[in-house]
């Protein structure tokens, strides 16, 4: 059973990448099993999506500490999703920052050291800077899969079949797009 779970805030794509996720899985011939939250999404709020296959799955809900990934595209929605990683599980976490609706308002602030605690204390933690990668993709719309890309490099699935669900669940114009993002992101290496 392999569990992921995409976390992020609303308009980053996080649906479509469990969508295309779960598209891959089930072209290999796996049992998927998928769960979204949107919550306040339109306003830039908590968005989620579970992932599960394996020969057979039953639920669509992962359980607490049994995430084999996470990936975050954003920081502060990784710290919320940390009670589902699994004690050996990756998280995968976009540099980026988006301020919540308390931080803008000046409720409250972005905890300053998220980076840093995620560190010290998530043995497993790969860290994506996007900024220059979306930068030479030419739109900020394919943070989604761009982070999908990272995440391929852990799973089974080769480049065709992820080829293949990306054509197959984004529009035509954008293909083409989307699968220089994919395959920057696959390409990803850790800054020296």
């Amino acid at each position: 059973m392999k569990n992921v779970i995409f976390a992020g805030v609303g308009g980053q794509g996080v649906i479509l990448a469990g969508k295309i996720l779960m598209q891959v899985a089930m072209d290999a011939g796996y049992d998927v099993k998928e769960s979204e939250v949107h919550g306040m999404a339109q306003r830039g709020g908590s968005v989620d999506c579970h992932v599960r296959y394996s020969d057979r799955v039953y639920s669509p809900l992962i359980p607490l500490q049994s995430a084999d990934f996470i990936v975050s595209l954003e920081m502060l929605e990784a710290m919320r999703k940390m009670d589902y990683l699994a004690p050996n599980g990756w998280l995968i976490v976009n540099l980026e920052k988006v301020d919540p609706a308390p931080v803008r308002t000046g409720a409250m602030r972005y905890p300053p050291d998220l980076q840093e605690w995620l560190s010290r204390n998530v043995e497993s933690t790969l860290f994506v800077d996007t900024a220059g990668i979306l930068k030479h993709v030419g739109t900020r719309k394919a943070l989604n899969i761009v982070m999908l890309g990272v995440l391929s490099n852990y799973l089974e699935f080769d480049e065709s079949q992820w080829e293949a669900a990306i054509k197959s669940l984004v529009k035509e114009k954008f293909a083409e797009m989307n699968m220089k993002a994919f395959k920057m992101g696959r390409d990803y290496r850790i800054p020296a």
